[in-house]
């Protein structure tokens, strides 16, 4: 049952970074769940939690797109999957509002449950975030 759902979870994963990959992130935000906590590791503006989806919406993505030129572009090369994690790595191929090339590296390590992305530990080039990105507004992600 569990290489099953490991198996399920993982192509699930592999169809949502599929349409990413072309800067359509729909079916990705309808997989988080109501309740999902992203996490950013590290000391940015963007660093922190931010729990519920309607925060991560709000507080993390929509003010991310808003800062390219065009789509927020990503592309995950490697899936690892166990039980209810999957591990994806990816890197983006946006380009910022000022013309800056934004070709941020992740490992994201996500949980899920039921088809829903639950919980997201998000490692990434923090110096890159710092250096290209302006902040996010006040309300933010909680502290870690």
């Amino acid at each position: 049952m569990e290489r099953m759902d490991a198996a399920r979870n993982k192509a699930l994963l592999q169809k949502v970074f599929a349409a990413t990959d072309h800067g359509d992130g729909r079916l990705f935000v309808d997989l988080l769940d109501d309740e999902v906590r992203w996490t950013i590791i590290g000391r940015t503006a963007w660093s922190g939690t931010y729990d519920g989806k309607a925060a991560v919406l709000r507080d993390l993505l929509r003010p991310l797109t808003a800062q390219f030129a065009g789509p927020n572009r990503v592309s995950a090369h490697r899936f690892v999957a166990e039980d209810d994690l999957v591990v994806v790595e990816a890197r983006n191929h946006s380009v910022t509002a000022a013309g800056m090339p934004y070709p941020n590296r992740y490992c994201w390590v996500i949980t899920m449950r039921a088809e829903k992305i639950v919980a997201i530990t998000e490692y990434t080039d923090t110096q890159l975030i710092a250096e290209t990105l302006t902040k996010p507004p006040t309300m933010g992600p909680s502290p870690k």
